[in-house]
């Protein structure tokens, strides 16, 4: 491949589009069933997509003798299990977060809000050694500025959906920097197979306790159930597995970060949601701030460091 890191960049750009559009369809979904039904179901359709995926794979390494054996075996399914778990547990809190938060915002706004990763992976980053440049503090600046219009409310005060965004992009940052440390380790459909059922098991939970859905109900979000399922979880988080393999997870989340945009434009599109004058130039700033924040940097801290870890 005479350039990997474009081919990685256009499955993280895909994966935008198609979380981006998934707003749409987790808000209409909520018309139906409560958020944590929908996350369950949507999870358990995404790693049931998975496993013919899976098994397909596993005959083809059996055939051309790739197939890892012996004690290495052992030591990559103990890793992937763990990455699987840690993975799953993050997604679960982060999805749960955001379904509950479209309930109260818009689906445009809240891919906005969400794009917040963008300023948490390299804070975070900071503690794990890894170094922003300066081009992405800049973007980070002009971002928080951008969060301010698009946010804010009379009195400095935050709708109620707009805080469980926010705590949602601190733990989807968690789930990027997870999926950085164990995706070059493990493979990748199957660390994405895990954490669908993982993530759908955690929130059958309370899908049972609280929501109690019924057949009927469940039956008539069966489009946006099917959307968000085999195309946002089978099909998106795989791709973002995958492609964050050689990716520095600062540009992996400036990339996904894109999705904002895309909810935005399908909001508009498809169930013709509005955003004020002041909520679209916050739009405007954040994604000045992504385009910015992606600029090359001339020394490639994140790459030596992560070589060297």
């Amino acid at each position: 491949m005479r350039n990997p890191k474009f081919k990685n960049n256009v499955m993280l750009v895909l994966t935008a589009l198609i979380w981006g559009s998934a707003f749409v369809a987790q808000s209409v979904g909520m018309d139906y069933i409560g958020p944590f039904t929908f996350n369950s179901l949507r999870c358990f359709l995404g790693g049931i997509v998975l496993l013919p995926v899976i098994g397909v794979m596993g005959r083809r390494k059996k055939t051309e003798g790739t197939e890892v054996q012996g004690d290495e075996a052992n030591r990559s399914g103990k890793t992937l299990w763990i990455g699987g778990l840690l993975c799953g547990l993050a997604l679960a809190a982060a999805s749960s977060l955001q379904q509950i938060g479209l309930v109260y915002t818009s689906a445009g706004k809240a891919g906005f809000i969400t794009a917040l990763y963008i300023l948490i992976v390299p804070v975070l980053g900071l503690f794990l050694g890894r170094r922003a440049g300066g081009k992405t503090w800049a973007g980070v600046g002009l971002a928080v500025v951008g969060m301010y219009f698009l946010c804010m409310k009379e009195g400095f005060s935050i709708a109620y959906g707009d805080v469980l965004m926010i705590i949602c992009a601190f733990v989807f940052s968690l789930h990027i920097l997870i999926i950085d440390y164990f995706s070059p380790k493990v493979d990748g459909v199957k660390l994405s197979c895990i954490q669908f059922f993982i993530c759908g098991i955690l929130c059958a939970v309370p899908m049972f306790v609280r929501e109690k859905p019924a057949m009927g109900s469940i039956l008539d979000a069966y489009l946006p159930l099917l959307y968000a399922g085999v195309l946002s979880c089978g099909v998106a988080y795989t791709l973002q597995i995958i492609a964050q393999k050689n990716t520095d997870p600062t540009v992996a989340s400036l990339i996904l970060s894109l999705e904002s945009v895309f909810a935005a434009l399908t909001g508009w599109l498809i169930i013709h949601e509005t955003l004020s004058g002041k909520e679209l130039f916050g739009c405007a700033l954040v994604f000045a701030a992504i385009i910015l924040a992606q600029l090359p940097e001339k020394n490639p801290v994140w790459k030596e460091n992560h070589d060297n870890g």
